[in-house]
């Protein structure tokens, strides 16, 4: 029996050292926090996580520095059976966000420390086995190289029948203006509030038609919009919309919108309709912010 093909993430893995508070804390003042843990984070290794726990045979591609940090983020991977190709690098050092996480008012603030490390290259990437998977998403980090790549994945794709060529997914989270050549490559693309917002659209609707001549032909386009929900355009030019489903306590925001990604790339990867995908992305994203961390998604939606 051949072996079912994964969906491969590729972008940042980091530390994340979460503190949550019951109040945002003053400038210049000592307070304690309510719990302190450490966690695997970073876009693409969270989506990752959340595969994992749907059921999804998933691979992680990024880059790591040798040193305790990333001892503990390769554990977590293996617990998780994330299959990992690392790009173990000389210079830099593994990446580091310091989160404070405030249930009370929702709020998750990020500070990363960036330590240079490289990130993978196309070169890199070319010595990856494509025939292994059926989707594979780049999280928008150094764009030159990722378009590179995914010229790779279109060169493999035009070799092969329709329904085995490989979806290619990217992600275009922050406003610097390199990501934005992302666009025309993804089959799915991702945009953010924030980049949506850059570009002066004020709902998530304005920013599909605004910006859907960007992507190439046949693409579809998604923005999540926080707590107004999602929604998505794809080349039959309707605009699908989905509501949030807010939990009933907000606990933590953090990793909400690789959650979203995560689970419309399995929905779709799973051959589910657009529709469909939005409305399982929401469902997913909005009880993630129910709980702290992950694992509780896997016990969640395993029967859905």
């Amino acid at each position: 029996m051949e072996e079912e093909k994964k969906i491969l993430c590729v972008g940042l893995v980091c530390l994340d050292i979460i503190n949550v508070v019951d109040k945002y804390p003053e400038e210049d003042t000592d307070s304690r926090c309510l719990s302190q843990r450490w966690q695997r984070g970073g876009n693409a290794s969270n989506s990752c996580t959340v595969l994992s726990l749907l059921g999804a045979p998933c691979a992680f591609m990024g880059s790591l520095s040798v040193g305790p940090v990333a001892d503990f983020i390769m554990a977590d991977f293996s617990q998780r059976s994330i299959e990992v190709t690392v790009l173990w690098q000389v210079k830099g050092q593994t990446p580091c966000a310091c989160c404070v996480v405030c249930p009370s008012s929702g709020s998750r603030t990020v500070v990363l420390s960036d330590m240079n490390l490289p990130d993978v290259t196309a070169q890199d990437f070319s010595k990856v086995d494509l025939r292994q998977f059926k989707w594979i998403h780049l999280e928008g980090r150094n764009a030159e190289e990722q378009v590179k790549m995914i010229q790779q994945v279109v060169m493999y794709n035009s070799t092969l029948p329709q329904h085995q060529k490989i979806t290619v997914s990217v992600e275009i989270e922050k406003t610097r203006e390199p990501l934005y050549q992302l666009f025309p490559h993804g089959d799915v693309v991702f945009v953010s509030k924030d980049v949506a917002r850059h570009f002066g659209f004020l709902t998530a609707e304005a920013a599909l038609k605004g910006l859907y001549s960007r992507v190439k032909q046949g693409a579809v386009l998604v923005c999540a919009w926080a707590e107004k929900g999602a929604d998505a355009l794809g080349p039959d030019g309707l605009i699908i919309h989905s509501d949030a489903f807010p939990p009933k306590n907000l606990v933590d925001t953090l990793g909400a919108g690789d959650t979203f990604n995560a689970a419309v790339i399995y929905t779709l990867s799973s051959g589910g309709s657009l529709q469909d995908a939005l409305t399982f992305g929401c469902r997913v994203a909005g009880r993630k912010c129910g709980f702290h961390g992950y694992d509780k998604i896997g016990e969640t939606f395993a029967d859905d």
